[in-house]
């Protein structure tokens, strides 16, 4: 059933797992380097990667033996670790953008959009909250990272990188709550 608030909370959360906004330097370094992002494309394969995990993503937890609850626990884990990244401007998780050759699907689409953090994310948030709530999350995301990379040259004038720091230490705090919160909801629950 579809619900307003779940939405709003879904999106939030996706939107600060994903760090779009915090991802415009490597956005940008990429775009330097190959000279072109292709904003569709990365843009339909990551909601793709997301949509598909969505719906079988407990499909394959089950071909591993793995329980929701317990996945959910480790998402609100990699979520806490993500969330630390943002708010101390540490980086566990590392990415390859040095490879010139790579197109807009790796590294843009996966894993820098629709990586581990994201997949993890959508598993637990299905635990918590309805599907069709999290698709019409993903899709809002969705459209909101293909604004960003169609328009990460202006974005990156009119912000400046002050205004990113702010904007990744937020969303990174928001992170952590909502990372605490799932992880105390499902630790009670196992």
């Amino acid at each position: 059933m579809l619900n307003f608030k779940e939405i709003i909370s879904v999106t939030l959360i996706l939107f600060s797992v994903i760090d779009i906004l915090g991802s415009i330097p490597v956005i940008i370094s990429l775009r330097k380097k190959v000279g072109h992002v292709q904003s569709e494309k990365a843009t339909l394969v990551s909601g793709a990667i997301m949509i598909i995990f969505l719906y079988l993503g407990e499909s394959i937890l089950k071909l591993f033996g793995i329980d929701v609850s317990s996945f959910a626990i480790a998402g609100a884990l990699i979520m806490f670790i993500i969330g630390l990244e943002m708010v101390l401007g540490l980086q566990f998780f590392k990415t390859d953008t040095d490879d010139v050759s790579s197109t807009s699907i790796v590294p843009i689409a996966f894993p820098l959009i629709a990586g581990a953090g994201t997949m993890t994310t959508i598993i637990a948030l299905k635990a918590e909250f309805q599907a069709i709530n999290i698709l019409i999350a993903i899709l809002l995301n969705v459209i909101f990272v293909y604004l960003v990379l169609k328009s990460s040259g202006w974005l990156e004038r009119k912000i400046g990188n002050a205004g990113f720091n702010i904007l990744r230490k937020v969303f990174g705090i928001i992170l952590l709550s909502i990372a605490i919160k799932l992880f105390k909801n499902h630790w009670f629950l196992s």
